[in-house]
């Protein structure tokens, strides 16, 4: 069996590495002339990271990223909502891990490079269409100037091409673009003095008006990390076209974010300090598609962004793309024929990342900041007063069982 993978983001690197440990011959496509580190602050949760262990990458992920160990939601003034252990702090028999999505992304192409050889990854071959019959799949690709590159044959064709996915589009061709919630977000990252135990997570605010800070890999100098930032705030209205097409290296103007700094107050951390220290930042709307009736066509299918794009909310769109990747592997080897082999993986992981995009256009877990601002918009003295530790839990668990990130705890800590 041979598969053809379009796209070189998180999720086609992943699976060529699980295709490739399972026996399976694959080649990644991918339309950019090179590959290069995008993007800012990602995370992967125990449940991801196990599946990475698996294919042997659990050494070089931790010296790509850091281990977090405590998350905690805090009211956009600064009073704690909730305070959670994570990782093996929280039980879990591996790490929650937290990169530069460029690092994870070079850490995963190089493992690829290494173990399929230096051909496995083509670059500059840009989809534009695919046949198939009963004996295989032929893909169409051309190159940067829209020549012909000729047609690729393979058993199976999997689009991992991202929230803007040819693949997709030929299969739907009247969806349309990417839904926006209104949100415009600003993301950033610079080596700013640790906080908390070096190993934190914080979240401040909800959907209206959020900010996330948190490390992703050693500073430059003791007593710092590199320190990841992002500003989330309700600009526009739901249903609205996009301002802009959503794009990882995309420039931010620093002065249209200075004016929404003032609506957040969080302890520890100088957020307007950190944020003006950072050299470069990045801007996109925060988008997502609505979930397909179903991602595969015979010999073809989705897979991460180009099946289930999902606003970042509780830390699962790398997540997912990597269950994903474990999944199809597993089918492929399952069974004999390919074409069901692709819809076991779709029975197996479109309801539950379809679940995972409805619940995160609801706030995900950071819900629980949602509904305390509703209910104490102004802040709070004594959370107790406010909202039940029922109510909270029910929130964070619900969501962690419905996405699967639960699953690998191994003893809950009393």
């Amino acid at each position: 069996m041979r598969v053809i993978i379009v796209g070189a983001g998180i999720g086609g690197l992943t699976t060529a590495l699980r295709l490739h440990h399972e026996g399976i011959d694959c080649t990644i496509y991918d339309q950019s002339e090179q590959i290069r580190e995008l993007g800012v602050g990602i995370n992967a949760l125990p449940h991801a990271v196990k599946e990475l262990a698996a294919l042997g990458l659990l050494d070089r992920l931790d010296e790509a990223g850091i281990r977090i160990r405590e998350l905690s939601y805090h009211h956009r003034l600064g009073q704690e909502i909730l305070h959670r252990p994570c990782g093996t702090a929280a039980g879990f028999a591996f790490p929650q891990l937290s990169y530069h999505r460029g690092r994870l992304q070079g850490v995963l192409l190089r493992a690829v490079l290494e173990r399929l050889g230096p051909d496995a990854v083509r670059t500059g071959h840009r989809l534009v269409g695919f046949e198939q019959d009963a004996d295989g799949v032929g893909a169409q690709f051309v190159d940067l100037d829209g020549d012909a590159l000729g047609i690729v044959r393979g058993e199976v064709l999997v689009g991992a091409d991202g929230i803007h996915s040819a693949l997709r589009a030929s299969l739907f061709p009247d969806e349309g673009p990417p839904r926006w919630n209104g949100v415009q977000m600003w993301r950033g990252a610079t080596d700013w003095p640790e906080f908390g135990t070096g190993r934190s997570m914080i979240i401040a605010g909800g959907t209206a008006a959020k900010l996330v800070i948190y490390p992703i890999a050693e500073g430059q100098s003791p007593g710092t990390k590199l320190t990841n930032w992002a500003v989330c705030v309700l600009t526009g209205q739901a249903g609205d076209p996009p301002p802009r097409r959503q794009d990882w290296s995309r420039p931010a103007d620093l002065d249209e974010l200075a004016g929404h700094l003032d609506r957040f107050h969080v302890p520890d951390v100088d957020h307007r300090g950190l944020i003006r220290a950072t050299p470069e930042c990045f801007e996109f709307p925060m988008c997502d598609r609505d979930p397909l009736p179903y991602w595969t066509s015979g010999r073809v299918t989705l897979l991460g962004d180009a099946a289930h794009p999902m606003y970042p909310m509780g830390s699962n769109g790398a997540g997912q793309a990597i269950l994903d990747a474990t999944s199809i592997s597993s089918h492929l080897v399952e069974h004999a024929d390919p074409v069901r082999a692709l819809k076991a993986y779709e029975e197996d992981r479109l309801p539950t990342t379809s679940e995972v995009v409805l619940r995160n256009r609801v706030g995900g877990p950071e819900g629980v900041i949602d509904e305390v601002e509703r209910r104490a918009p102004h802040g709070f003295s004594r959370l107790e007063d406010v909202i039940t530790p029922e109510e909270l839990d029910a929130v964070v668990s619900g969501y962690a069982r419905a996405s699967g990130s639960s699953s690998e705890q191994v003893n809950r800590p009393s």
